[in-house]
C-alpha cells in the first residue's frame, strides 16, 4: 500500500533552518508529482510547495518563496524541504502530500505529519 513517512521535524529558532524529508513507497514514486502541505493550530491546510515527477516546475506559495525549496531524489524515493530563515508563522504540521494516477482522475495520499516549531 501508499506510505508517505515525514520526518526532520523539530523547534528551531527564528532565522534558523530545517530540512524535512518524506520517504515515500507502495506505488511508482518517479511518475508521481510531489508536495508539501501544513497547518498551523486553528487554520485549514495549506499548500506549500510542488514539484514535478522528474524534479522541475518547484512552486511555492508567496509566504515561502525565497526561504523554502523543494527538490526530490528519484532513486531514494525521497522528497525534501529545505526550510531557511524560519520565521514564527511557520509554525505546523508539515504533511507530504502524493499525485498518483491520470491527469483527470489522480487521488492523492497523506503522510501522517511533522510538527514544525519555531519559537525563541
Amino acid at each position: 500500500q501508499v506510505q508517505l513517512v515525514e520526518s526532520g521535524g523539530g523547534l528551531v529558532q527564528p532565522g534558523g533552518s530545517l530540512r524535512l524529508s518524506c520517504a515515500a513507497s507502495g506505488f511508482t514514486f518517479s511518475s508521481s508529482a510531489m508536495s508539501w502541505y501544513r497547518q498551523a493550530p486553528g487554520k485549514e491546510r495549506e499548500l506549500v510547495a510542488v514539484i514535478t515527477s522528474a524534479g522541475g516546475s518547484p512552486n511555492y506559495a508567496d509566504s515561502v518563496k525565497g526561504r523554502f525549496t523543494i527538490s526530490r531524489d528519484n532513486a531514494k524515493n525521497t522528497v525534501y524541504l529545505q526550510m531557511n530563515s524560519l520565521k514564527p508563522e511557520d509554525t505546523a504540521v508539515y504533511y507530504c502530500n502524493a499525485r498518483i494516477g491520470s491527469l483527470y482522475f489522480p487521488n492523492f495520499y497523506w503522510g501522517k505529519g511533522t510538527l514544525v516549531t519555531v519559537s525563541s
